[in-house]
């Protein structure tokens, strides 16, 4: 079974312990020090865009989450984001394709709830422009993005047709109004 033949389900119906074990070992326990946490603090994961593979066994075997956030421009404005991932494969089970048909899956969502309600919000994450480029995310918008924490700047990876209206500057964080 590769990940693309992998049965997807909504996120929310595995068991949170499931999904934060399975965190725990593609990212190591000491994951929530990292930056891409203090972005979404606070937050709950969009449903609509967030889902999870199970294998054959129906074992869950990999997740992608999405979640609102904000880039916060300079003069206080809050203009809105998905922030995608993490996108987590167990360790023997990466290089299966399960990543790839979640990134598949997602994109394949936020075209239809786009589609559905008129609005569409570009999509950043922290990761590899080798990996994630093939979506269409690239650092060209970023660049003077910051972020809560360390993290590397040609990391920092948007896509969207709406990126070019975005602001040049602004910080990364939770959107205002949505925490939990």
């Amino acid at each position: 079974m590769t990940g693309e033949d992998a049965t997807l389900i909504p996120l929310s119906a595995v068991p949170p312990a499931m999904v934060e074990d399975l965190l725990d070992r593609a990212f190591g326990e000491d994951r929530h020090a990292r930056t891409a946490y203090r972005i979404r603090a606070g937050m709950e994961a969009l449903d609509a865009l967030s889902f999870a593979a199970l294998d054959a066994e129906e074992m869950l075997v990999a997740t992608i989450q999405c979640w609102p956030i904000a880039l916060v421009t300079p003069e206080g404005n809050s203009v809105p984001l998905v922030m995608v991932g993490p996108v987590a494969v167990l360790p023997e089970r990466q290089g299966e394709g399960f990543g790839k048909g979640l990134m598949a899956a997602m994109l394949d969502a936020d075209a239809r709830l786009a589609k559905e309600t008129g609005a569409s919000f570009p999509q950043v994450l922290i990761g590899d422009a080798d990996y994630y480029g093939r979506w269409g995310f690239t650092d060209a918008h970023t660049r003077s993005w910051r972020c809560p924490g360390p993290y590397d700047q040609e990391r920092l990876l948007a896509r969207g047709a709406a990126l070019a209206a975005m602001p040049h500057e602004g910080m990364l964080g939770p959107w205002p109004g949505s925490t939990s």
